[in-house]
């Protein structure tokens, strides 16, 4: 993979990371707290940021 490729990975990598974390956010301040949630926001989101920090240390290296 290239470096810029690498460099959009990381970048797509933290809007997700983002967009996860605004997730859990609204996921927090409904109004029915007990109603279970499909999606594993948190997992989500910490996958992603591994994702982007790996991504931007090979286009670093590279």
């Amino acid at each position: 993979m290239t470096q810029a490729g690498l460099w959009w990975g990381a970048g797509v990598s933290m809007a997700i990371a983002l967009l996860a974390g605004l997730a859990e956010w609204r996921r927090g301040k409904r109004r029915d707290l007990d109603r279970v949630g499909i999606m594993p926001w948190n997992a989500i989101q910490i996958f992603a940021l591994l994702i982007a920090v790996i991504a931007a240390a090979l286009a670093l290296k590279g």
